[in-house]
């Protein structure tokens, strides 16, 4: 019995439907969206960085810049132990626009692996920026291992874990907050020079109208008035004394005498 028209056509189109269906059910869905938050979340060591992303929305701004970026995005994590070794009130003295800029100096504009910092070009530009332009950090690399640390100006801080590392997306813990010299200053103050010693055997001068120094006082030659006025007293006191001492031998001899002569006369 010959098929009818439409069962041959139906018979014909099978194979057709069959690889139209298998496609469908074979075929990727949208890959998922990249969530820094729940990275983050996930490491379970970063509470006072969630809440500092969430409080300043750069959280939304990472996730939108995601969607879009073609260069990536590299973030670096400070654990709550680090935000610990802040001095105490630090992130509370910071305004809502100083503490967006330190978390976005904690986000560079471009996807880096372990390996590709050893290439890279410092400084590199971070996301936040101020009066000055684009903050920057110096990241430097020991050739052939996975040593990586990041300098601020302010502190250099090694980079630890790796939480997560495929582009878009580089996200790497660290144990210091980045604190952008713009915002914090340099790492220490100059010391002020030390004064000269005076040289031995040196007076120091001095100033016009002034008193001269008590060590000057002792260590002052005196004038030559002054030495001979001291030399002349010197001779009138010793010549003083010599009289004085012949005076005395003149009275010993005198009474000498007056005795002498009073036995003299008694015996007569």
């Amino acid at each position: 019995m010959p098929m009818a028209p439409s069962c041959t056509l139906l018979f014909l189109l099978l194979p057709f439907l069959a690889a139209v269906t298998t496609s469908a059910e074979v075929a990727p869905g949208p890959a998922p969206q990249l969530n820094l938050t729940g990275i983050l979340d996930k490491g379970g060591q970063y509470g006072t960085l969630l809440r500092l992303l969430n409080a300043t929305h750069v959280d939304e701004q990472l996730s939108s810049q995601l969607k879009y970026s073609y260069d990536g995005l590299t973030f670096f994590a400070p654990t709550d132990a680090a935000f610990s070794k802040l001095k105490a009130g630090t992130l509370n003295g910071l305004t809502d626009q100083q503490q967006v800029q330190l978390m976005l100096y904690h986000v560079l504009s471009r996807y880096y692996s372990l390996s590709t910092f050893q290439t890279a070009s410092n400084p590199l530009r971070t996301q936040a920026s101020g009066a000055g332009g684009m903050y920057t950090v110096n990241v430097t690399s020991t050739t052939g291992q996975s040593m990586v640390n990041v300098s601020t100006g302010v502190a250099t801080v090694p980079v630890g874990t790796t939480l997560y590392a495929e582009f878009p997306l580089a996200v790497y813990s660290v144990d210091d907050v980045l604190l952008p010299e713009q915002m914090f200053g340099t790492r220490s103050s100059k010391a002020p020079a030390p004064s000269s010693p005076t040289p031995a055997g040196k007076t120091k001068e001095r100033k016009k109208g002034g008193a001269m120094p008590k060590n000057d006082v002792t260590a002052a030659e005196p004038t030559a008035g002054t030495t001979a006025s001291n030399d002349s007293t010197d001779v009138a006191a010793a010549a003083a004394a010599g009289a004085c001492v012949r005076l005395r031998w003149w009275a010993v001899v005198g009474a000498i005498t007056l005795v002498g002569f009073a036995n003299l006369v008694v015996v007569a």
